[in-house]
């Protein structure tokens, strides 16, 4: 069973494509329906949508910047887009950041039930519990492993550092003759750890084939969220453990995504995967990624920060994907640091999250990653810190503040509905209702009874 999320700024037409899904005995346990992309990205805060459906033209928000802060959100999520202009730019854009199909309006109801379909099938297809997966690993997943020849050549370029004279590029040009190539000239390098045990369990026993099933699933889980990403390189390392180099040419790179753009593309991927090993496999696991860097011979550098996010699990076992750039440079020197610094520093970055908040949190269309941005680190890591200083995540904290005044200003004030959902930053007033209900479980209208 599965959630859908219709985003039209046309009340009928999201109401219409309601009616058909109810109806197409589509295996469906919760159907949405929002009418600007900011109703949008609340429902996929609070419920866990599995399809998201867009109109690529709406108000305030587009299509194309809803599915961004989508995936930002949930990276796992899919995307149908509805268009009424057949523009290459629209679909190109869209196709981009994944979305499955791309549909012009006037729509053909079978059409789009076709696309639903073949999405939920896809979907259905991966959820199969771990014993079925160990069961037909093979069958489901068929990418080839490198060569032993290719992988001793990555964990060379890896780990090798070079000289001040010295370059990396003969054992790149040797990879290259093996059929991969990694030319650049833009790099990043993220470790998954694959965790055989977990922290209240002792290490778990496995014969040898279903470690190698384990290892081959977890590679082609790799692959195929790289889908996107060809130029990619994967490489199992040793110790459960696969590298990933990322790499980017000059025009992708200064292309109109920024280096900010292609962090929470890393973010989001070290997530996905995080997630994917979880629920396909049934291991945990830890990924570590590094900053990016120009030139070949980063890579060694690149590789370390890899291995030290990584390793910031054994301090935080609670949380499970770590970016280099998250912690302070000193944190890295060869004094660890004691368990009351890591603290201070901790509540100091939540703190200010949550005084940012605090005075922010009545703005249309704030996001996490602003206060991210604002707080100079990941929005995945300021998630994991705010939760566990403040006690609840940070959107539950944004809406607690929105529902408390919105509360006080229909209890206090003569202020219509209208004009509370715009002071709480609600882009409308029968959204805001909806909130609202959810929330004290009785709409604006029954507490001012």
């Amino acid at each position: 069973m599965h959630r859908i999320l219709i985003v039209d700024d046309e009340p009928l037409i999201g109401q219409g494509l309601s009616s058909l899904l109810a109806s197409s005995g589509i295996g469906i346990e919760g159907l949405y329906v929002a009418h600007n992309g900011y109703e949008a990205l609340d429902y996929i805060r609070m419920e866990e949508i599995d399809l998201l459906i867009t109109d690529i033209q709406m108000g305030a928000m587009s299509g194309i910047e809803l599915m961004h802060q989508a995936k930002l959100i949930r990276p796992w999520i899919q995307t149908i887009v509805i268009s009424a202009h057949e523009t290459f730019q629209y679909a190109q854009l869209a196709m981009r950041l994944g979305a499955k199909d791309y549909l012009i309006k006037p729509l053909d109801g079978a059409q789009l039930l076709d696309s639903v379909r073949n999405v939920l099938l896809k979907l259905e297809k991966r959820a199969k519990t771990q014993e079925e997966a160990m069961e037909t690993l093979h069958d489901r997943f068929r990418m080839e492993e490198l060569s032993d020849a290719q992988t001793k050549l990555i964990n060379e370029l890896l780990t090798t550092v070079t000289s001040s004279n010295g370059t990396q590029q003969p054992a790149a040009e040797r990879l290259q003759k093996l059929g991969v190539r990694l030319d650049g000239p833009y790099y990043a390098v993220m470790k998954l750890q694959l965790l055989l045990h977990d922290n209240a369990a002792e290490q778990r026993k496995l014969s040898e084939r279903d470690a190698v099933l384990l290892r081959y699933g977890a590679l082609n889980i790799v692959s195929e969220l790289l889908e996107s990403d060809r130029d990619a390189v994967v490489s199992y390392t040793g110790d459960q453990q696969i590298s990933i180099i990322m790499q980017w040419d000059e025009s992708s790179y200064d292309n109109a995504q920024t280096s900010e753009s292609k962090l929470e593309r890393l973010d989001m991927l070290g997530r996905s995967l995080h997630r994917s090993v979880r629920r396909y496999l049934g291991l945990s696991s830890a990924v570590g990624i590094s900053q990016i860097m120009q030139g070949l011979d980063n890579l060694p550098l690149l590789n370390d920060q890899a291995l030290q996010a990584l390793r910031w699990h054994e301090r935080h076992p609670d949380h499970d994907v770590f970016y280099y750039g998250d912690f302070h440079e000193s944190l890295y020197t060869k004094e660890e640091p004691s368990e009351d610094e890591l603290r201070a520093q901790h509540n100091r970055i939540a703190e200010r999250a949550k005084a940012y908040i605090d005075e922010h949190y009545a703005q249309k269309g704030l996001t996490l990653h602003e206060v991210a941005q604002h707080n100079h680190v990941s929005p995945n890591y300021l998630s994991y810190l705010f939760k566990k200083t403040i006690g609840m995540n940070l959107w539950e904290y944004v809406m607690k503040l929105r529902m408390e005044e919105s509360r006080r200003l229909l209890l206090e004030t003569d202020m219509r509905r209208y004009e509370i959902a715009e002071r709480v930053g609600y882009e409308s007033p029968e959204h805001f209702s909806k909130i609202f209900k959810k929330y004290y479980g009785m709409s604006p209208s029954e507490l001012k009874k």
